[in-house]
């Protein structure tokens, strides 16, 4: 049973995050010959304020001026 686990931060539209499920299912069924039924995605979402690169929130680097 392949599990495909994905952590997003927070804010795209429930249908984008509906086709990565279809596309991820997809690739996963086809690169590992594994029965659709036995495919399992598993999408977290993450407050951009809850994610940080180099100590430095998401949400902080994008309230920035460019």
């Amino acid at each position: 049973m392949p599990l495909v686990d994905v952590t997003l931060v927070t804010g795209r539209p429930p249908e984008r995050i509906r086709d990565l499920i279809d596309r991820l299912t997809d690739a996963v069924e086809q690169a590992l010959d594994a029965p659709r039924p036995s495919v399992r995605v598993v999408v977290r979402e993450v407050p951009a304020t809850h994610w940080a690169v180099g100590g430095q929130t998401i949400a902080e680097r994008d309230s920035r001026p460019a």
